[in-house]
């Protein structure tokens, strides 16, 4: 029967983990996703999972020994942050060329310099181009719920993708919340059993995997890996469906808050979300017809979607948990800006590019970046579009003895 408990965002994960049961884990722990890993590890030495557990040197080994696994045929789940992710690069592009199912728990943390263990999304964007589908959890539901949902996604055979289940670091992976627990025989239910496509050791059909490619097929091969993304983004909202059906919580690209006759909204990943409907719910109470588009899905990025539910505002606020340096604005900014142009959405858009290395918002700045929003609906596109929400300011000159820059 299910079970309501407390648990920590990690601990979510890892609960999943133990229900899902993977055939491997190939992992090596960095703050902040060390408990999911450390938990999951305590399950297979009491003997509550039959999964290989292998404890590698590096976060590249992790990834390499993942994919190796899951060419093998196993069902494979990993988590990793920050400066763990960016050292499985180069195998994150392999995983996903080679189009291996691995599930991958991203708690989300900031990337050096300098060094920082709190939360930002710096290390996922970092990583967006990589081939892999990319989830953002609110909280400690949603991890739970997103991570068994990635594995029905990924292993659906017209997808065959890896998939990053992300959550925000501290801020939910180090959060208590009660969590609904599902029985362990329905999440095995609903992930069902691994069927591997063209496994190594499927010794009666040998194959060659990951030779070496060069320009004259190299192209074909990643325009038919481009081609498993449309799939995808059906497979997330029928895997969405499918999940509301049997247990009762409703998922899909993005989700709509008080949406549908506002005149003036945010877009939010992750954890700003919960914080963001706070607002929402205050600037009503005088009347502000505020909305929130939470996006859940950034790859596949559902840019026709997200342009039919923000084409009828009369100004929008794209707000970045990282920085894309020397760019026109915050990754998340570019994609929606563009999802708009290429609708003919006239929308007006600034881009709020805030809580860097774990800083908090708070709910009066987010409520202030709806403030900025009523201006320009009645001014049009500002000039700078770019605001940073929360930064110190001081003078530079007086400081110019211990700063750098």
């Amino acid at each position: 029967m299910p079970q309501v408990k407390p648990m920590e965002g990690n601990q979510a994960v890892a609960e999943a983990m133990r229900q899902i049961n993977p055939d491997v884990v190939a992992a090596y722990p960095i703050t902040p996703s060390t408990e999911v890993v450390q938990t999951f590890a305590q399950f297979v030495a009491d003997g509550e999972v039959d999964t290989n557990f292998v404890a590698v040197e590096s976060e590249h080994s992790a990834m390499s020994a993942c994919t190796a696994a899951a060419a093998a045929g196993g069902r494979v789940m990993n988590a990793t942050s920050s400066a763990g992710l960016a050292l499985m690069w180069e195998i994150l592009y392999i995983t996903a060329s080679l189009r291996m199912p691995v599930i991958l728990t991203v708690v989300n943390r900031a990337l050096s310099g300098n060094l920082n263990i709190h939360c930002d999304h710096s290390d996922t964007m970092g990583a967006r181009d990589a081939g892999w589908i990319q989830i953002y959890a609110e909280n400690v539901q949603e991890s739970y719920d997103n991570l068994i949902q990635a594995v029905a996604i990924g292993e659906q055979m017209d997808v065959r993708l890896p998939v990053m289940s992300c959550l925000d670091g501290f801020l939910v992976s180090h959060s208590y919340e009660l969590l609904q627990v599902e029985d362990d025989e329905a999440v095995r239910d609903f992930v069902g059993s691994y069927q591997p496509r063209y496994p190594l050791l499927d010794v009666a059909n040998p194959l060659t995997m990951g030779p070496l490619d060069l320009y004259d097929f190299y192209f074909e091969h990643k325009r038919d890996q481009w081609a498993a993304y449309e799939p995808a983004k059906q497979a997330i909202i029928d895997v969405g469906q499918r999940f509301d059906e049997q247990f009762g919580r409703s998922y899909g690209l993005f989700e709509e808050y008080q949406l549908d006759d506002a005149e003036i909204a945010i877009v939010a990943l992750g954890s700003m979300a919960g914080t963001a409907k706070d607002a929402v719910e205050s600037l009503r109470a005088e009347g502000v017809k505020a909305g929130l588009l939470k996006l859940r899905v950034f790859r596949p990025f559902p840019a026709e979607e997200l342009a039919a539910a923000l084409s009828g505002l009369e100004a929008v606020a794209i707000c970045d948990r990282a920085a894309s340096y020397g760019g026109a604005g915050g990754p998340l900014y570019a994609e929606v800006t563009s999802a708009l142009y290429v609708a003919g959405a006239s929308v007006p858009a600034i881009n709020c590019i805030y809580g860097l290395g774990g800083r908090q918002i708070a709910p009066d700045e987010i409520i202030n970046i709806y403030r900025d929003l009523e201006r320009v609906a009645e001014e049009g596109q500002p000039d700078q579009p770019l605001e940073f929400i929360g930064v110190r300011s001081f003078d530079k000159e007086e400081h110019a003895d211990k700063y750098a820059f």
